[in-house]
């Protein structure tokens, strides 16, 4: 793990395998078990607001939305979540390689 977000009612948690070059992000709600609105996002960071198809994952879940992966060795990337909240938490343009 080489970050993770408070997005509201949960946590987003960012990985990162330097041996394949791949980012993983998972968004887990606070409450296990229990549905709850979550979504996760990655994609090579952008400056569009736009998040084409693959690069989030939004829904009712029991426990976590994603994981979405992303081949991006030696790029920047746009990575983040929500969790029972209408607002999504991005942070842009990080953990470049």
């Amino acid at each position: 793990m080489i970050d993770s977000m408070d997005v509201g009612e949960g946590n987003a948690f960012l990985t990162y395998n330097s041996s394949t070059g791949y980012n993983c992000v998972v968004t887990v709600g606070d409450a296990p078990g229990t549905p709850q609105i979550l979504g996760a996002n990655l994609r090579r960071h952008s400056t569009s607001t736009s998040w084409p198809t693959g690069t989030q994952d939004d829904g009712v879940y029991n426990y976590y939305a994603g994981p979405l992966y992303l081949y991006a060795p030696g790029a920047c990337i746009d990575w983040g979540g929500r969790a029972e909240s209408n607002y999504t938490r991005i942070n842009y343009g990080v953990h470049c390689g």
